[in-house]
């Protein structure tokens, strides 16, 4: 072989090892950038919850025995639960469950039981069962009792009230009260409904506060500390990167749902105003895979229901006719026909307007196979709900409703911004 040929056999080899390592360098970079067009790894976690930035609050905790009260929804942004995160960090001794049980298995209304935690051996006090506040004997061996659940922003979840009873019992008994805050998941600039009577107190309403309260539990503990006069020793650690206006998606937190049926953060948006309907003879879709979207019962027209409730002009709200079957609860395994709530515009939804429309319009549509009692209860369950009588009797025309429950929830808005914590 010429000197000549060796040249050119050298040339030809280095020409094609470049054309490898550039096809392999293309390959890299297509690899790169379908990598970072994947949302769940790109988009970053906007907001940082109280439990992430409990290093910057050790001295609260220090030489401290805690006790700590949550559930599944407890848990940073890294998907590590609360329990672990101050079992690591702090001295945590008890645990206490409020509804639906410690790992959010346990159904609406029934009661949760006193055990042991299988994962860390402590004992895990039932905070809705034979009591809803918690006992002298059960923070006898405590010194700070944290809080750490997600709300959905509604009067009538029953979280905000085992938060309530918990400060209650610190104010009596000498302890710190921590609540790590976390965001409101439907925003926290609407606020709707109307305010609870003297007389309508009840765990799905201790206090005067909307339907729809717009606040962070963080909020709401520092209101109900100084306008309700708990006036426990209260520590809340603030977020950061909230905003009012934001809803949970734009958190880019993750979210675990906060019980059975409340599976999304789209469920907890409609379940201020369908839940009404928990108090009367309308199923509100629980038992289907879409609980507080369907509303609808086995006598209704889809098509005409859907119909009025368009003419009523909601905003961000779209009424689909549809059908339905439970498969347990009201009308189980019955066939339903009603609505669909598709929610277009979180912004602008009014989740209370839209429930208690739904709610006059069906019960005109009905006649006499409407009624404010289910399952045996009595009919004054459902003043419990709407935190009066005026809707089981009739006060009001839907107008005159409107109004005064408008009045109500602007009333309470202006009297709770001076403890908002986030703009």
């Amino acid at each position: 072989m010429t000197e000549n040929n060796k040249v050119k056999i050298v040339l030809l080899l280095v020409a094609l090892a470049v054309s490898m390592m550039s096809i392999l360098s293309i390959g890299e970079a297509k690899k790169t950038s379908k990598h970072k067009s994947n949302p769940i790894i790109s988009q970053p976690v906007s907001v940082r919850l109280g439990i992430d930035r409990i290093d910057a609050y050790t001295q609260i905790f220090e030489g401290k025995r805690v006790g700590l009260i949550t559930n599944s929804t407890g848990m940073n942004s890294n998907f590590q639960s609360s329990v672990d995160v101050l079992h690591k960090k702090t001295n945590l001794v008890a645990l206490f469950s409020p509804e639906h049980g410690i790992r959010g298995a346990v159904k609406a209304g029934d009661a949760v039981n006193t055990s042991i935690d299988v994962k860390t051996q402590l004992p895990i006090y039932s905070l809705y069962g034979a009591t809803k506040k918690p006992t002298a004997e059960m923070l006898a061996d405590i010194d700070v009792l944290a809080f750490d659940i997600q709300d959905v922003g509604a009067r009538s979840y029953t979280y905000i009230y085992t938060m309530a009873y918990a400060m209650q019992a610190c104010k009596e008994l000498g302890k710190t009260m921590v609540i790590f805050d976390r965001p409101n998941p439907i925003g926290g600039t609407q606020v709707e409904g109307n305010l609870i009577k003297p007389g309508f107190e009840s765990f799905i309403g201790m206090y005067p506060i909307p339907i729809r309260h717009g606040m962070t539990v963080g909020e709401l503990a520092k209101l109900f500390n100084s306008e309700f006069s708990i006036g426990c020793d209260l520590v809340v650690i603030e977020m950061t990167g909230w905003k009012r206006d934001m809803h949970f998606d734009e958190t880019h937190l993750p979210w675990v749902m906060t019980s059975p049926n409340i599976p999304t953060p789209n469920t907890a948006l409609v379940y201020p105003g369908t839940g009404i309907f928990g108090g009367t003879t309308i199923s509100e879709g629980v038992g289907t895979t879409r609980p507080f979207e369907f509303v609808g019962a086995p006598w209704l027209d889809a098509y005409e229901l859907a119909e009025k409730m368009t003419a009523l002009q909601l905003p961000g709200v779209i009424f689909r006719p549809a059908y339905f079957t439970p498969n347990f609860g009201l009308y189980q395994n019955e066939a339903c026909a009603g609505v669909q709530l598709h929610v277009v515009d979180k912004k602008n939804f009014l989740a209370v307007k839209t429930g208690i429309s739904l709610l006059y319009t069906i019960q005109e549509m009905s006649g006499e196979k409407f009624s404010f009692k289910r399952n045996g209860k009595n009919e004054s369950s459902i003043d419990l709900v709407t935190g009066d009588d005026s809707v089981r009797k009739g006060t009001y025309s839907l107008n005159e409703l409107y109004l005064l429950w408008e009045k109500e929830a602007s009333q309470f808005k202006t009297m709770s911004k001076k403890y908002y914590l986030y703009q």
